[in-house]
């Protein structure tokens, strides 16, 4: 068990972070993730994509002092982890199958030697027997558990070698065990708490909303035509398509080649080399976009990719969150878009059918990789908001009465205004050809089509023939679908003679309450626009862009590609997107100042800030730019500022409320930091007492130290403040003064 210390106390912690990392604030559960650790008390934390799990065991692994082993199941997932520790100056190193022998031993001697604090290993390496033996003489008190859903049944992505790691308690019975994931139901959660045998676990579960994200689900129609509109949304951007089949990656990355786009393909079916050198190109940023299967899937850490759009339907809810979660991940907006045809989940399960029915498959887990799928189904096809239906599938409430981005709430589809009688058309019809037909039937019928088989059967002489004449076949065919997504119609499968398996439709109780009127239904519709009108582009959060010099943005971006160029790294681990916004906001004069910009910690502040700044040099003097703009402060004029966002209006109305911070921060899903700047401007805008987010006292001390410093910065008030009050509080403060809120809190 660790010692309990002066040294394992918060404020070391923060130190420890802002040194290497540069973080000043922590996200949502991150400290009580890392408080476990240091207790050594077993923990599953499930945060998003982004939401910064690998800090919740990094950072303790440097305070403590020792080693923590982490388990991970990808060779690049692990390299790219380990660069970028050793960018920080975090002493950390990988033992995997593609390194020498004498690679291996002279890792395993650091270890031995206690300089190394983590321990990157695959978990087949891990429980070898004579791995355990180099573990034991270290005295290993840590396990971290990466991807940690893979060892479910349960789970959408289950490895039968994940399951080996139940032995880790029989091995090291001191040791604690902590298991990470993004993407995990109450179900699968529970399987991972029995399987890894965790101890009275904290059980730490964040929000599993991306507000950051904005979601689409279109009708696939023009597929070449979609592809292009989303990508010219994101010029010079990165981003990844997906599509099912390798055919239709190479197809589809050639197409966009020829449309003079950075593309480059990427499925199993590639060489091993040629696989490599896509993803390093897309890593180092030699290349913008990824067209793959799902092959391209964990290990890419790219923080900056900024739309995933997948061209069919995935294979579950949580292979979409997972695969969307690679957009955004610095925090930033991006966009994910997802083209679906109700015909992608016929074409999934005969897929799965047939490799279940493999000599020598195991068909054991063929009903729940069905259920996952009729679940993203009935996502596709629903008509409530999408972040509400994501988090909801997870478990959790959504509060916000609208996101702002998703297709529902940007108005990209609409309802149809006679949604019942169209509804009772599509029964009756399927009522008159007497529930012996499919779908592709029905819709001929109804749009007045002279197919063969319609007049086989005569269907020509039917009431319900030519209805839905005036609408486009793709709209009554997802209309149908919609109904059977709502209960009001059903499928049966039926075997014909010949041996083939088709679905016909049938009704149901609830069909018949549509038609007798005694059951409403909502059927959706997809906007039609005028010849040259787009898509509203995905919600950019106003705060991102909000003072941002785009020319120095672009010139960091140019000089990040350079030294990653230089050291063979992803472009990514040198700095994210986020840290060259600040930085292009700021535009700072000292290293010193450049201090103060989140994501920079002292080992790049020494390593890269002398570049950085005489770029940052040159710039502002060919162009006689100000230094030092307040990194925070949003310089939009009046003409420029949008309507306050959901999570905006629903944060002013809980201040309203004189509810605390850390609750705000759940019930929005935004980071602390986002919160405090909601505070601050709500505090600018309606004078509000601080007494429900500051003492009394603190505020005195906060306020007299202002008076004394001057308000420009806050690094002389934090100091003033002998390095002990938060910049949060120091925020808040100086907002209330500035609003001219001179009137001490309530005692």
């Amino acid at each position: 068990m660790p010692d309990a210390g002066p040294k394992h106390s918060l404020a070391a912690l923060q130190e420890v972070i802002v040194r290497h990392w540069g973080f000043r604030t922590l996200r949502p559960l991150q400290e009580q993730s890392m408080e476990a650790v240091l207790a050594g008390r077993d923990s599953l934390v499930v945060l998003p994509t982004g939401g910064g799990k690998s800090l919740c065991y990094q950072a303790p692994a440097v305070l403590r002092g020792d080693t923590t082993v982490v388990v991970s199941p990808l060779i690049s997932l692990m390299k790219d982890q380990v660069d970028a520790l050793r960018e920080c100056g975090v002493p950390a190193v990988q033992l995997d199958s593609l390194q020498t022998a004498d690679e291996r031993s002279a890792h395993e001697q650091d270890v031995l030697r206690g300089s190394v604090r983590l321990l990157f290993v695959s978990p087949e390496r891990l429980v070898l027997t004579d791995f355990y033996q180099l573990l034991r003489r270290i005295q290993v008190k840590t396990f971290a558990i990466d991807e940690a859903h893979c060892i479910s049944h349960w789970g959408h992505d289950f490895r039968p070698e994940y399951r080996q790691l139940s032995r880790l308690k029989e091995h090291f019975p001191g040791a604690s065990i902590h298991a990470y994931t993004a993407t995990a139901t109450e179900r699968v959660r529970r399987d991972v708490i029995e399987q890894l045998r965790l101890a009275n676990p904290a059980l730490l579960v964040g929000n599993f909303d991306r507000p950051n994200l904005t979601y689409r689900v279109l009708q696939r129609n023009d597929l070449l035509k979609q592809v292009l509109e989303v990508i010219d949304r994101h010029p010079r951007e990165a981003g990844i398509i997906y599509c099912i089949r390798r055919s239709e990656v190479d197809d589809l990355a050639a197409e966009l080649q020829t449309h003079g786009l950075k593309v480059l393909p990427y499925h199993a079916g590639k060489e091993g080399s040629e696989r490599r050198a896509a993803q390093d190109a897309f890593a180092q940023e030699r290349c913008d976009i990824i067209v793959a299967t799902v092959a391209f899937g964990m290990g890419i850490d790219r923080s900056n990719i900024r739309f995933v759009l997948h061209t069919a339907m995935p294979k579950s809810v949580e292979h979409y969150q997972q695969e969307t979660g690679r957009a955004g991940r610095d925090g930033l907006e991006a966009e994910c878009v997802l083209l679906y045809s109700p015909g992608d989940f016929m074409s999934w399960k005969r897929m799965l059918e047939k490799g279940a029915n493999d000599p020598g498959a195991d068909a054991s887990h063929l009903p729940i990789v069905l259920q996952h799928l009729a679940d993203l189904d009935r996502y596709c096809r629903g008509a409530v908001c999408r972040h509400r239906a994501l988090v909801e599938y997870f478990g959790q409430g959504y509060a916000a009465p609208s996101c702002g981005a998703c297709d529902i709430c940007l108005g990209d589809t609409e309802f149809v205004a006679d949604a019942q009688v169209v509804a009772q058309k599509i029964l009756s019809c399927v009522a008159r050809v007497k529930e012996k037909f499919g779908i592709g039937h029905v819709v001929s019928v109804l749009r007045g089509e002279n197919t063969e088989s319609i007049r086989k059967w005569n269907h020509q002489q039917l009431t319900t023939y030519g209805l839905l004449s005036d609408h486009p076949k793709a709209d009554v065919r997802n209309w149908i679908y919609q109904l059977i997504g709502q209960g009001a119609l059903g499928q049966e499968d039926v075997t014909l003679s010949s041996g083939k398996a088709v679905q016909i439709l049938k009704l149901s109780e609830a069909s018949w309450e549509v038609m007798r009127k005694q059951r409403q239904v909502r059927l959706l519709q997809p906007v039609r626009r005028k010849k040259g009108e787009k898509a509203e582009r995905a919600r950019i959060d106003t705060d991102t862009w909000e003072g941002v010099d785009h020319q120095l943005f672009e010139a960091l971006r140019a000089l990040r590609l350079q030294i990653a160029e230089e050291r063979r790294l992803p472009a990514y681990i040198i700095f994210h997107d986020n840290v060259l916004r600040q930085l292009a906001r700021m535009r700072p004069s000292s290293l010193e100042r450049m201090r103060l910009v989140s994501g920079i910690g002292d080992a790049k502040l020494k390593d890269l800030g002398p570049r950085v700044l005489a770029m940052i040099d040159d710039h502002c003097r060919a162009r006689g730019l100000s230094r030092d703009n307040p990194a925070a402060a949003l310089s939009a004029s009046p003409a420029t500022v949008r309507p306050p966002s959901a999570e905006r209006r629903l944060a002013w109305d809980l201040f309203r409320k004189r509810t605390a911070i850390d609750e705000v921060v759940r019930q929005t899903g935004r980071s602390r930091g986002t919160i405090v700047q909601y505070l601050v401007e709500f505090i600018g805008r309606e004078r509000p007492n601080l007494a429900p987010w500051i003492a009394p006292g603190l505020y005195d001390r906060v306020a007299a130290a202002i008076r004394q410093v001057g308000s420009d910065k806050l690094k002389p008030i934090f100091i003033t403040l002998g390095e002990q009050v938060p910049y949060d509080d120091i925020r808040l403060v100086r907002a209330h003064l500035q609003a001219g809120a001179e009137v001490k809190p309530e005692k």
